[in-house]
Protein backbone atom coordinates (compact mmCIF):
# COMPACT_ATOMS: atom_id res chain seq x y z
CA UNK A 1 0.00 0.00 0.00
CA UNK A 2 1.28 3.43 -0.90
CA UNK A 3 1.24 6.84 0.18
CA UNK A 4 -1.11 7.64 -2.78
CA UNK A 5 -4.13 5.95 -0.69
CA UNK A 6 -3.46 9.10 1.47
CA UNK A 7 -3.37 11.50 -1.04
CA UNK A 8 -6.41 9.61 -3.00
CA UNK A 9 -8.34 10.11 0.73
CA UNK A 10 -7.25 13.48 0.98
CA UNK A 11 -8.72 14.35 -2.16
CA UNK A 12 -11.73 13.04 -1.21
CA UNK A 13 -12.25 14.88 2.32
CA UNK A 14 -11.23 18.26 0.76
CA UNK A 15 -13.65 17.81 -2.34
CA UNK A 16 -16.57 16.86 0.57
CA UNK A 17 -15.63 19.65 2.67
CA UNK A 18 -15.44 22.25 -0.19
CA UNK A 19 -11.67 22.82 0.77
CA UNK A 20 -9.23 23.26 -1.84
CA UNK A 21 -6.66 20.96 -0.35
CA UNK A 22 -5.68 18.82 2.59
CA UNK A 23 -3.14 17.64 4.76
CA UNK A 24 -3.81 13.80 6.65
CA UNK A 25 -2.66 13.65 10.12
CA UNK A 26 -2.24 11.33 12.42
CA UNK A 27 -4.64 12.86 14.66
CA UNK A 28 -6.83 16.61 14.91
CA UNK A 29 -4.77 17.58 17.85
CA UNK A 30 -1.73 16.93 15.98
CA UNK A 31 -3.41 18.83 12.74
CA UNK A 32 -3.54 21.82 15.47
CA UNK A 33 -0.47 21.54 16.30
CA UNK A 34 1.38 21.48 13.26
CA UNK A 35 -0.99 24.81 12.23
CA UNK A 36 0.25 26.38 15.58
CA UNK A 37 3.70 26.05 14.49
CA UNK A 38 3.26 26.95 11.08
CA UNK A 39 1.62 30.39 11.76
CA UNK A 40 4.25 30.62 14.60
CA UNK A 41 1.31 31.24 17.00
CA UNK A 42 2.07 32.81 20.49
CA UNK A 43 -1.40 32.77 22.32
CA UNK A 44 -4.35 30.59 22.05
CA UNK A 45 -7.84 31.54 23.37
CA UNK A 46 -9.47 27.68 23.95
CA UNK A 47 -13.09 27.37 25.16
CA UNK A 48 -14.00 26.34 28.81
CA UNK A 49 -15.75 23.23 26.95
CA UNK A 50 -13.46 21.25 24.33
CA UNK A 51 -11.15 18.41 24.57
CA UNK A 52 -8.47 18.38 27.00
CA UNK A 53 -5.71 18.04 24.47
CA UNK A 54 -6.41 21.51 23.37
CA UNK A 55 -4.87 23.39 25.88
CA UNK A 56 -2.31 21.49 26.48
CA UNK A 57 -0.58 22.65 23.11
CA UNK A 58 0.10 25.54 25.10
CA UNK A 59 2.16 24.16 27.48
CA UNK A 60 3.52 21.94 25.12
CA UNK A 61 4.38 25.15 22.52
CA UNK A 62 5.19 27.51 25.28
CA UNK A 63 2.49 30.03 24.50
CA UNK A 64 -0.01 31.82 26.60
CA UNK A 65 -3.65 30.35 26.93
CA UNK A 66 -6.64 31.92 27.79
CA UNK A 67 -10.00 30.46 28.11
CA UNK A 68 -12.90 31.49 26.71
CA UNK A 69 -17.18 31.03 27.99
CA UNK A 70 -17.86 30.04 24.05
CA UNK A 71 -21.20 28.23 23.40
CA UNK A 72 -19.52 27.08 20.39
CA UNK A 73 -21.41 24.31 17.94
CA UNK A 74 -19.21 22.15 15.46
CA UNK A 75 -16.24 24.37 15.33
CA UNK A 76 -14.15 27.03 16.64
CA UNK A 77 -11.38 29.25 16.14
CA UNK A 78 -8.63 29.34 18.98
CA UNK A 79 -8.90 33.34 19.12
CA UNK A 80 -7.61 35.22 15.89
CA UNK A 81 -5.59 32.88 14.54
CA UNK A 82 -8.16 31.16 11.85
CA UNK A 83 -7.55 27.74 13.26
CA UNK A 84 -10.39 26.08 13.71
CA UNK A 85 -10.44 22.67 15.93
CA UNK A 86 -13.61 20.88 13.45
CA UNK A 87 -13.13 17.95 15.21
CA UNK A 88 -17.00 16.92 15.81
CA UNK A 89 -17.65 18.78 11.73
CA UNK A 90 -19.09 16.61 9.59
CA UNK A 91 -20.89 18.40 6.33
CA UNK A 92 -20.67 18.88 3.04
CA UNK A 93 -18.96 22.45 1.66
CA UNK A 94 -18.43 23.61 5.21
CA UNK A 95 -14.50 24.89 4.62
CA UNK A 96 -14.35 28.21 6.09
CA UNK A 97 -12.06 29.56 3.34
CA UNK A 98 -8.69 31.36 4.13
CA UNK A 99 -8.50 28.87 7.79
CA UNK A 100 -7.25 26.25 8.35
CA UNK A 101 -9.86 23.08 9.87
CA UNK A 102 -8.60 20.55 11.44
CA UNK A 103 -10.61 17.37 11.42
CA UNK A 104 -10.74 14.58 13.49
CA UNK A 105 -11.67 10.57 12.80
CA UNK A 106 -11.18 9.32 15.88
CA UNK A 107 -13.67 6.27 17.45
CA UNK A 108 -16.14 8.67 18.39
CA UNK A 109 -16.44 11.01 15.42
CA UNK A 110 -18.93 10.36 12.17
CA UNK A 111 -15.85 9.31 10.23
CA UNK A 112 -14.70 6.51 12.37
CA UNK A 113 -11.17 5.08 11.83
CA UNK A 114 -9.85 4.65 15.16
CA UNK A 115 -7.29 7.67 14.89
CA UNK A 116 -6.34 9.90 12.42
CA UNK A 117 -7.23 13.56 11.50
CA UNK A 118 -7.53 16.41 8.51
CA UNK A 119 -6.38 19.55 7.72
CA UNK A 120 -8.35 21.69 5.06
CA UNK A 121 -7.00 24.71 3.99
CA UNK A 122 -6.69 26.85 0.91
CA UNK A 123 -2.82 28.06 0.96
CA UNK A 124 -0.63 26.07 -1.80
CA UNK A 125 2.81 27.26 0.15
CA UNK A 126 1.24 26.11 3.66
CA UNK A 127 0.03 23.07 2.30
CA UNK A 128 3.29 22.21 1.24
CA UNK A 129 5.01 22.83 4.60
CA UNK A 130 2.31 21.46 6.71
CA UNK A 131 2.63 18.25 4.42
CA UNK A 132 6.82 18.42 4.85
CA UNK A 133 6.15 18.78 8.88
CA UNK A 134 3.46 15.97 9.15
CA UNK A 135 6.19 13.58 7.38
CA UNK A 136 9.60 14.16 9.70
CA UNK A 137 10.58 17.26 7.50
CA UNK A 138 10.33 15.87 4.43
CA UNK A 139 7.97 15.05 1.01
CA UNK A 140 6.60 11.73 1.34
CA UNK A 141 7.02 11.09 -2.70
CA UNK A 142 10.81 10.96 -2.39
CA UNK A 143 13.10 8.68 -0.01
CA UNK A 144 14.27 10.83 2.82
CA UNK A 145 17.75 10.31 1.71
CA UNK A 146 17.52 11.85 -1.26
CA UNK A 147 16.17 14.75 0.11
CA UNK A 148 17.85 18.32 1.41
CA UNK A 149 15.52 18.28 4.45
CA UNK A 150 14.91 21.94 5.21
CA UNK A 151 11.94 21.88 7.88
CA UNK A 152 11.43 20.72 11.08
CA UNK A 153 9.30 17.61 10.66
CA UNK A 154 6.97 15.96 13.91
CA UNK A 155 6.25 12.04 12.23
CA UNK A 156 2.13 13.07 12.51
CA UNK A 157 1.26 11.26 9.16
CA UNK A 158 -1.72 9.51 8.42
CA UNK A 159 -0.42 5.86 7.42
CA UNK A 160 -1.59 4.57 4.19
CA UNK A 161 -3.44 1.72 5.95
CA UNK A 162 -5.72 4.09 7.48
CA UNK A 163 -6.63 6.33 4.84
CA UNK A 164 -7.63 3.14 2.77
CA UNK A 165 -9.91 2.43 6.01
CA UNK A 166 -11.41 6.27 5.15
CA UNK A 167 -11.64 5.79 1.47
CA UNK A 168 -13.37 2.29 2.55
CA UNK A 169 -16.09 4.34 4.93
CA UNK A 170 -16.42 7.33 3.62
CA UNK A 171 -19.42 6.82 1.25
CA UNK A 172 -21.48 5.61 3.99
CA UNK A 173 -20.34 8.52 6.15
CA UNK A 174 -21.74 11.03 3.34
CA UNK A 175 -24.62 9.27 2.94
CA UNK A 176 -25.68 8.88 7.24
CA UNK A 177 -26.61 12.23 9.11
CA UNK A 178 -23.81 13.14 11.91
CA UNK A 179 -24.55 13.51 15.45
CA UNK A 180 -25.45 16.68 16.94
CA UNK A 181 -23.49 17.27 19.50
CA UNK A 182 -23.98 19.62 22.61
CA UNK A 183 -21.66 22.16 24.95
CA UNK A 184 -22.91 19.67 27.70
CA UNK A 185 -20.66 16.50 26.84
CA UNK A 186 -17.23 18.05 27.34
CA UNK A 187 -16.66 19.45 31.02
CA UNK A 188 -15.44 22.96 32.47
CA UNK A 189 -11.59 22.40 32.20
CA UNK A 190 -10.99 25.07 34.16
CA UNK A 191 -12.20 23.48 37.40
CA UNK A 192 -9.90 20.49 36.70
CA UNK A 193 -6.34 20.36 38.70
CA UNK A 194 -4.46 20.20 36.24
CA UNK A 195 -4.99 24.13 34.97
CA UNK A 196 -5.44 25.14 38.36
Amino acid sequence: MSFEVVEKFENKIAEFFGSPYAVAVDSCTHGLELCLRYKNVKKIVVPKRTYISVPFLANKLNIELEWKDEQWSEFYELGDTKIFDSAVLWGRNRYVSGSMMCLSFQFRKHLNLGRGGMILLDDPDALEELKKMSYDGRLPTIPWRRQNISSFGYHYYMTPETAQLGLDKISEAIETPPKKWTIDEWPDLTKMEIFK
